[in-house]
This record gives structure tokens, sequence and C-alpha cells, in this order.
């Protein structure tokens, strides 16, 4: 059993990134693994301010911003797998995501050996309109020891609020939660 952890970047509730998180959830306790997901809209993250206070021998790993981040690292250092699930704004991943990325900069190094998946809705039709996007998430992953990139979900086609239940996507997002 592992422990996974999904983090929505939805400003929506119940928007198309939502909804595919959600089937890859339900795919993944079916498959008797723990699970909880992180909704980053309920959460106060400010932008990392580039100060270096983390990086300090006596504040090593702190951040310090005070805010929900601190919590969301104890989950990401808990977890087996990560889901980084986001909206696709103008060809790349959403501010929310781009801001929580920033925010693991005080203790980035101890994020270790997670599988990683990514979830992405976009209104338009093209996977290749997304891959923009997806560098941004690899990225970030790039910089994490042994990060391993195990599934990407395309909820292309998604521009209308619910549009991708008819979607394949759907489908595929419980199948990749369940093969974890």
């Amino acid at each position: 059993m592992k422990n996974v952890l999904i983090i929505s970047a939805s400003p929506a509730k119940d928007g198309n990134t939502d909804l595919l998180s959600a089937q890859f959830k339900r795919g993944a306790e079916e498959a008797g693994h723990r699970t909880e997901q992180v909704f980053l809209r309920q959460k106060k993250i400010g932008y990392c301010h580039a100060c270096n206070y983390c990086k300090r021998p006596e504040t090593a790993g702190v951040c310090a911003i005070k805010d929900d981040m601190a919590e969301l690292m104890e989950q990401l250092r808990a977890a087996d797998v990560i889901v980084l699930a986001t909206p696709v704004y103008y060809y790349n991943v959403n501010a929310r995501m781009k801001t929580f990325i920033d925010r693991t900069y005080a203790d980035f190094m101890n994020l270790k050996n997670n599988e990683f998946y990514y979830i992405l809705a976009s209104a338009d039709p093209s996977t290749e309109s997304i891959d923009a996007a997806v560098n941004g998430l690899r990225g970030f992953t790039v910089c994490l020891d042994n990060a391993m990139e195990k599934g990407i979900i395309y909820g292309v086609n998604a521009g209308a609020h619910g549009s991708v239940r008819d979607a394949k996507a759907m489908n595929e997002a419980y199948e990749l939660g369940k093969g974890i």
C-alpha cells in the first residue's frame, strides 16, 4: 500500500482538473492505496521571497513565510506518490501550481524517491498544446532526488466547466490511479 497525495490547483470546485483528480483517487483507493487530496484554492500559500532564510544553517529547511505550506511540505515528505493536477492557462501550469512548486524550495531536497503523475486539463483539443505545461512540471521533478514520472493524463478539449465528464481522460485517470 502506498501513500498517494493529490495536489489540485483548480480554482473551480468540481472543475475539470478536480474531476480528473477524483477519478485518479477513486482508482487508487480501489487498488488499496491510502489517498489524500489537497485543493490549493483552500490553502493560503504566499509567493517565495527568495530570501534564503531556509538555507541558513540555523533555519535550514524552514521557510520564513508562515502559511499553509509547512503543512503541505509534511504531507509531501510522507507521500510515496504525488499527483500534480493543474488546469492549463496560456499553455502552462496555472499560478497556484507554480506558486506551490516555488514554495517547495525551502525543503525540496527532502523530497526523495517519489512517483509522480501529472493531470492537466486544457481547453485546447490537442495534447501538444499541453507540452509546455508538462515541461514545467518536469522542471520541478528533475530537481528532486530519484523522482520517477509514472504517467500523464491529458484532459483536452475541456474548456467548459465539467466538460471533461464525457471525455476518455476520465477513464484514463481512473485506470492510471488503479494501476499504481
